[in-house]
């Protein structure tokens, strides 16, 4: 036994409920992503084409936010996902990437909604709901949000030592124009419903939810989570077993949910993706070296240096262009990237 254990907890049922029926009398309220998707204002635009000296070796299209996103010290991009499996692809013609940003100062943490095809991507604002005296309200939620998880309904979100939080997608809600609820001038929020708080036994350091992303090689899908850390760090890889019909974890009868832990993951890990039973990494070297990507199994990884930008974080695996998905964190140097997965077999 890893002595490592989730437990759930309630949902926010009825915060979620009070505050979307208040932003509906002033003309906003619940919209889900299909609400959020014809009003993406932002531009993204198409950095250099991908070149070794600039962008890292592995590297095979780039894509860069708009100037004050790419150089905002505020705000700091960190994981990515896709709409894959999510059925997104039914309703809109196409899947889309989500990324998460964390804020250094008092905004929290947020998601962006990228639509590649078009171009065009929106902000966020992740935040926990509130109900004090019948008066619905929000906070914004304070995580680092390292790595994110689009699965089904639900856009699970990193929170380090905390475990992970579960935002459900239809909760996604429009704020109107002068509303007294705080957004950091973000005119869309994501409320949390539940978390999964992480617990240990004693003598044992909690699992830190730096990053993670579901494995489908087997017969049922599977959360695979990484911890970032330096040589003197524990570097776990844990796998929780996922429902396949409720998307969720699962627990135990006690209502734990335990997962199989491997301990040999590689120094400054920031991302990780399973695909065939073969693990992917990005790998940071510092705010001025190209990262590198990992290939193969925890304690046989195979390392293609200066693969990717510098700062890569998050990864992500897009099964309809067989390509992996990253993004960086530095000002002046953001870009969501892609590398073909046949390029990393080599």
């Amino acid at each position: 036994m890893s002595g490592l254990h989730l437990t759930r907890t309630a949902e926010n049922g009825a915060e979620i409920d009070a505050l979307a029926a208040a932003l509906a009398r002033d003309g906003g309220g619940r919209v889900g992503i299909d609400g959020l998707m014809p009003d993406l204002h932002a531009r993204m635009r198409r950095t250099w084409a991908p070149h070794p000296r600039l962008l890292g070796l592995k590297v095979t299209r780039a894509l860069t936010w708009e100037a004050h996103d790419r150089r905002d010290h505020e705000w700091w991009p960190q994981g990515i996902t896709t709409s894959a499996h999510t059925g997104l692809d039914e309703r809109h013609g196409r899947d889309v990437l989500a990324t998460s940003w964390y804020a250094k100062g008092d905004a929290g943490s947020r998601i962006s909604i990228v639509d590649v095809e078009r171009g065009r991507y929106g902000h966020v604002l992740l935040v926990t709901p509130t109900l004090v005296d019948g008066r619905p309200g929000i906070a914004p939620l304070k995580v680092h949000a390292g790595g994110i998880v689009w699965h089904g309904d639900y856009l699970h979100v990193a929170a380090t030592g905390r475990g992970f939080v579960s935002c459900r997608m239809d909760d996604l809600m429009r704020v109107p124009a002068g509303s007294d609820h705080e957004t950091f001038g973000h005119r869309y929020v994501l409320p949390v419903r539940f978390s999964h708080k992480g617990h240990s036994a004693e003598g044992i350091g909690k699992l830190r939810f730096s990053f993670f992303t579901v494995d489908r090689s087997g017969t049922d899908p599977a959360l695979v989570v990484g911890e970032y850390g330096n040589r003197k760090q524990t570097r776990r890889v844990a796998r929780f077993a996922l429902d396949p019909t409720t998307k969720l974890p699962i627990g135990d009868a006690e209502g734990f949910v335990r997962p199989e832990v491997d301990d040999r993951g590689e120094p400054r890990m920031q991302g990780v993706s399973v695909v065939d039973g073969t693990y992917y990494a990005t790998r940071s070297r510092s705010p001025y070296r190209f990262g590198s990507m990992y290939v193969g199994q925890p304690g046989a990884f195979r390392e293609h240096r200066w693969a990717t930008p510098i700062g890569p974080e998050d990864l992500v695996f897009w099964p309809e262009n067989d390509s992996f998905w990253s993004v960086t964190e530095h000002p002046r140097r953001r870009w969501v990237y892609a590398m073909d997965r046949a390029g990393l077999r080599r």
